[in-house]
């Protein structure tokens, strides 16, 4: 886990962070387009399409939660490192 008590002023990077929001709207949005997938056909081990896209959304949308959280936290991470250097930098001088 990071310190909390380190700052993290380090520049960030947007590319981190418009993937991990990319990612979250996916897993929000595309589960609520109910008329899409609104069907019977075709059925899995008897079960209509409608229940069984729903719960294929969970482990995709795990996936997609967590490959956010990664990307913020090492984003994060660098950013710490970044500052620690400043701040080493300055103590040094």
């Amino acid at each position: 886990m990071s310190s909390p008590d380190v700052p993290t002023r380090g520049p960030a990077r947007p590319g981190p962070y418009i993937v991990a929001g990319i990612l979250l709207a996916i897993a929000i949005l595309v589960p609520l387009l109910v008329p899409v997938y609104s069907i019977d056909q075709p059925r899995l081990a008897g079960m209509p399409f409608f229940y069984w896209y729903q719960m294929l959304w969970v482990p995709i949308t795990a996936g997609m939660v967590g490959v956010s959280y990664r990307l913020v936290t090492k984003e994060d991470r660098r950013r710490r490192e970044v500052a620690r250097g400043a701040r080493t930098g300055e103590e040094e001088q």
